[in-house]
């Protein structure tokens, strides 16, 4: 995982489309979603942790 596109796509795996118009709003969504993959155990730690990461650098970056 590289980018917010492929923490998209992990969460398009479960089914899981976020898209609200707002990229920060899309950012925390995503990032909720991630955590409730983690606490469900369908996805991995290091999966969770780089997603994490991710997303928290590009909310960092859309706040600017």
């Amino acid at each position: 995982m590289n980018s917010v596109y492929d923490v998209m796509q992990l969460l398009k795996r479960f089914g899981i489309y976020v898209y609200t118009k707002d990229r920060l709003a899309d950012l925390e969504m995503m990032e909720d979603e991630i955590r409730e993959l983690y606490k469900m155990q369908m996805i991995e730690s290091k999966d969770f942790q780089i997603a994490i990461l991710l997303l928290k650098q590009e909310q960092s970056r859309s706040k600017i």
